[in-house]
């Protein structure tokens, strides 16, 4: 049997994008007339034929729009973002008339590119994509099944995806700043999971920071996002066998929350040994003790932006950028001027 043209050939023989393809044959907005028709014709010259199944899909209108997170349930549940993201997206699919579908998978390439499948044969509206991945082929892939989605996250990776971008270099950056004022020099970062745009984007601002200021930070450690990889990180900070540092920088509040535990369990006080900084300013926070200084976004505030963003691109076609207001940081009890650096390295905490 022949293979079947698809969209992605005909991109390919005409230089435009697989969204550009889908909008001129579907005839929806989003492209000029000019370049309708050159791959209107093109689609002719190659043989295409539409795909009647998908069409009868798209033509039911279907009212769901999933989110496919590559997630264990478990650390989903103990990370506060998540349900202020979710918040803010069902609220605006709901007053649409849409229902949310959220789909947890393995950490596999083969099972998400299934389900995301799946999901399109069984006639979703859209997708919001999170957790953005550097060259992540998510993009490509709902741009070819013809779905129209959402990207969170500042790296602009597929024209046929949305961007709602929230640049969280600025808050990253105000932390070490605000440490740097306070005298630290030995500063450490917990990262977030190799690999993830925002993870590589907040480490690169806190060495760009600390490099206006002609340093490195002592140690960079991953700790995945997740509370047991904040406290695994940490450990490995504290217990090294690298200068201590004064000051740690956490990629968001839920590693700095179980690294400030793990502090107390071995006997260092936050911040009178090691100061600390998270990112997100979940609701506990501002009350754990001492409280966290951080970064704040308008999370439930972005969950919204997505919604509307992928409403609009469900109805009318593509639509430009949304730019989230940047995010500010929080002053709070956990960061203090840095310790006398022989009286800290006269410090030998007990790590078991």
């Amino acid at each position: 049997m022949p293979r079947r043209v698809t969209i992605a050939d005909i991109a390919e023989a005409t230089g435009v994008s697989t969204a550009s393809v889908s909008y001129a044959l579907n005839d929806r907005p989003g492209v000029s007339e000019e370049t309708r028709g050159r791959i209107r014709q093109v689609a002719d010259e190659l043989g295409w034929r539409p795909n009647r199944a998908a069409r009868a899909l798209v033509n039911q209108r279907s009212t769901s729009v999933a989110l496919v997170l590559r997630r264990i349930p478990d650390t989903l549940a103990l990370d506060p973002f998540w349900p202020a993201l979710l918040a803010g997206i069902e609220r605006r699919l709901s007053a649409a008339g849409h229902v949310l579908l959220l789909r947890m998978v393995d950490d596999d390439d083969e099972v998400e590119e299934s389900v995301y499948r799946d999901l399109a044969q069984s006639g979703c509206a859209g997708f919001v994509l999170t957790d953005l991945r550097d060259d992540d082929p998510r993009c490509a892939l709902v741009e070819e099944l013809e779905i129209p989605a959402v990207a969170l996250g500042r790296a602009r990776q597929s024209p046929g995806v949305a961007a709602v971008e929230l640049d969280d270099r600025p808050g990253i950056r105000a932390c070490v700043r605000h440490l740097l004022d306070l005298g630290h020099r030995r500063i450490a970062h917990v990262a977030g999971r190799p690999g993830m745009v925002h993870a590589r984007s907040r480490e690169q601002a806190l060495r760009a920071e600390l490099a206006t200021a002609g340093l490195e930070p002592v140690e960079v450690v991953s700790g995945d996002f997740t509370a047991q990889g904040g406290a695994d990180a940490t450990k490995r900070l504290v217990s090294g066998d690298g200068p201590m540092p004064t000051a740690i920088v956490y990629a968001n509040d839920l590693m700095a929350t179980s690294g400030m535990a793990l502090l107390a369990d071995v006997g260092l006080s936050v911040p009178g040994d090691i100061s600390v900084t998270g990112y997100d300013d979940a609701p506990l926070s501002a009350h754990l003790s001492p409280a966290l200084t951080t970064v704040a976004t308008d999370v439930v505030a972005w969950g919204e932006a997505a919604a509307d963003a992928l409403l609009r691109g469900i109805d009318a076609g593509p639509v430009p950028p949304t730019t989230m207001p940047p995010p500010r940081m929080v002053v709070r009890a956990s960061t203090g001027p840095a310790p006398d650096e022989r009286e800290l390295d006269a410090t030998e905490p007990e790590v078991t």
